[in-house]
C-alpha cells in the first residue's frame, strides 16, 4: 500500500492562499494568529495543508 505525501506549503504559498503579503502572513504566525509551521531544518519551514484547512474551519465556526 502506497502512502500519499502530506501536502506542505511555503510561506508565500500560504500567504497567497489568503490573499495577503508574505510579511503579513509571517506576522500572523509570529503573533499566534495563524497555524504554527513545521520546521524541517533551519531554512526549511512549511505549513501542513491540513492544519491550514482546520484553521480556516475554526475561523468560519467562530464567525471571524
Amino acid at each position: 500500500m502506497e502512502t500519499q505525501p502530506i501536502p506542505h506549503l511555503k510561506d508565500w504559498e500560504a500567504a497567497a492562499r489568503y490573499g495577503v503579503h508574505r510579511n503579513t502572513w509571517l506576522r500572523w504566525v509570529r503573533e499566534g494568529n495563524a497555524p504554527k509551521p513545521v520546521k524541517f531544518s533551519e531554512q526549511c519551514t512549511r505549513w501542513r495543508l491540513a492544519d491550514l484547512e482546520a484553521w480556516e474551519q475554526a475561523k468560519v465556526e467562530e464567525g471571524a
